[in-house]
């Protein structure tokens, strides 16, 4: 897994900080490790404090947030694929998929007419 090199020295920091020296980062308060339906039940809890509707919202909503915003900064389709461990860019493309809406703002942008 691709992390930024900030983020792992904060998640070093956090995991001396928590004496952690093997294992996952993030467990539950017995040391379990988190389950997807504790993840997403703390993703809906962040929705509600940030007044989001939580129905709109899945964990799997990130990685498109990311891929998205990968592809904005970078234009690059085929690095992006290997970021998300695709074999095929056609995988990678259905995240990039835009609105109707998008694509009327891109062609304004032009200014043909």
């Amino acid at each position: 897994m691709l992390l930024p090199q900030k983020l792992c020295s904060k998640l070093k920091q956090y995991a001396r900080k928590e004496k952690i020296t093997a294992g996952p980062i993030f467990c539950t308060a017995n040391g379990n490790v988190l389950s997807r339906q504790q993840v997403w039940r703390a993703l809906k809890k962040l929705c509600i404090a940030a007044d989001v509707p939580a129905s709109k919202i899945y964990p799997h909503n990130l990685r498109h947030l990311f891929a998205m915003t990968f592809y904005k900064e970078t234009g690059n389709l085929a690095q992006l694929a290997d970021v998300l461990g695709h074999s095929s860019i056609e995988t990678t493309r259905i995240y990039l998929m835009t609105s109707g809406e998008e694509h009327r703002r891109s062609l304004d942008k032009l200014g043909l007419v």
